[in-house]
């Protein structure tokens, strides 16, 4: 993404998210979020025996083990939520269409979620993370920091292309700054190496934490339009292809197939909601579909 112009400033933005996305989450949702997130900025209150419905990651194994019977932790609700969003800004988060680049995604996603957190009186910061953490904005309240993390995000420069992004150092950065119990959103293409899982179910423990994956079709399926270079997103590597080959076509769709899958047995293991927004469809109707699913999951 470029420097901001008159039609790409903080202001702008928030804005046309106010119009175009908040507004109808408010009319969906009813203002009722809490299908969103929940066990966010919580203290420990009391053990009890388990019921059919409670929450399974609120299970107390030490005692269910001691005791030979399930329980569960429960918790006061604080009145403030502080809220992290932990960016990956690597490189390949320029992948896409000149209007539809997953850090477009990322920028309007952080912007809405912290446009609805801090007008209810709520916190929010963020870590901006490349191949290491490049910037931290302390959690605060308000518009005015809103606008902030959308101008920053506006003038983070894109990354030179580098070696597969590693996230451990950013999920480690979460483990050790987070100090009280917060809702962590871990926004990334997770297009990065391996052992991640273990630093992010860490991070679940002591803390609601959501995982964002971003992606664009084309990461998935490739289109037949014959010749072309493709180039690695992340380490600017190019290779000359014939997407006219349906055998070329199939052998990547089967590759990105099972990406998914290890990708998908990854969160499993980490225990950690995914939210995955594609670069092609609409915002509101991804976190529609994420409330839903979460709230479904929970009766």
């Amino acid at each position: 993404m470029s420097m901001p112009t008159s039609a790409s400033t903080p202001e702008r933005i928030l804005h046309r998210l106010d119009w175009k996305v908040i507004r109808r989450l408010d009319g969906v949702l009813q203002g009722d979020y809490r299908s969103l997130f929940y066990g966010y900025g919580v203290d420990f209150a009391d053990l009890r025996e388990y019921q059919p419905g409670d929450d399974i990651r609120y299970m107390d194994w030490n005692v269910t083990a001691r005791m030979n019977t399930p329980y569960v932790r429960q918790y006061h609700e604080d009145r403030e939520i502080t809220a992290w969003f932990l960016l990956d800004l690597s490189p390949s988060v320029d992948f896409g269409t000149v209007d539809n680049l997953k850090r477009t995604v990322l920028i309007d996603f952080v912007v809405t979620l912290a446009r609805l957190l801090t007008r209810h009186g709520n916190r929010v910061g963020a870590v901006f993370f490349g191949s290491r953490v490049e910037r931290t904005i302390p959690a605060r309240g308000g518009r005015i920091q809103t606008l902030r993390l959308a101008n920053d995000l506006l003038r983070q420069p894109r990354l030179p292309r580098a070696p597969f992004t590693n996230l451990k150092p950013l999920l480690e950065w979460g483990l050790h700054a987070i100090k009280r119990r917060s809702l962590v959103f871990v926004v990334s293409d997770f297009i990065c190496e391996p052992g991640w899982e273990a630093p992010l179910s860490l991070l679940t423990r002591k803390n609601e934490v959501l995982a964002v994956r971003l992606w664009d079709p084309r990461e998935m399926e490739l289109p037949d339009i014959g010749a072309v270079f493709m180039e690695d997103a992340e380490t600017g590597e190019q290779l000359y292809v014939d997407t006219h080959d349906a055998g070329f076509r199939r052998q990547f769709a089967e590759g990105a197939s099972r990406r998914e899958a290890n990708l998908g047995r990854a969160f499993k293991r980490a225990g950690v909601d995914v939210l995955s927004i594609s670069t092609e469809e609409d915002l509101v109707s991804a976190i529609v579909r994420f409330a839903s699913s979460r709230q479904h999951r929970r009766k």
